[in-house]
């Protein structure tokens, strides 16, 4: 089975990942506690974030677009809606992806347990939004 992905959900929910990130790391959300707990300062010059931002909107699609993929071949096997397809799914690749994997490699890297728990929290969020958007806007076969 081809997972049937609607590539304009798959588009936006990337760009939703910008927009969440951009919120969550500004100095008056997050990005303070996150710049103490990472010993990252800002060099003032735009340029040092484009090389990030290119491979975050990168991995962004591709997050996207397995989650589509991944929610569609839920939604077939599992039925109900294409929603709460998403939701499910999006929450369940999380905890068995990136938490998990986040956490273990944290624990060896000694990081703080704070900053385990934001950037933990930042991508629960960010998926969250991902699914949200996917699961609204099904693909035309769902």
């Amino acid at each position: 089975m081809i997972p049937d992905i609607n590539y304009w959900a798959v588009i936006l929910a990337t760009v939703s990942t910008m927009i969440v990130g951009s919120i969550w790391y500004t100095p008056r959300v997050f990005g303070t506690y996150w710049m103490k707990a990472t010993g990252v300062t800002p060099s003032g010059n735009a340029r040092d974030a484009v090389a990030p931002i290119l491979v975050t909107v990168v991995v962004s699609f591709i997050t996207s677009w397995v989650l589509a993929g991944a929610t569609f071949i839920a939604w077939k096997f599992y039925g109900g809606g294409f929603l709460s397809s998403a939701l499910v799914t999006g929450i369940l690749l999380w905890a068995g992806f990136t938490a998990a994997r986040f956490i273990t490699h944290d624990a060896f890297d000694r990081r703080p347990r704070g900053l385990t728990i934001l950037n933990v929290s930042h991508e629960f969020v960010t998926i969250l939004v991902m699914a949200l958007i996917i699961g609204v806007w099904p693909p035309a076969g769902a």
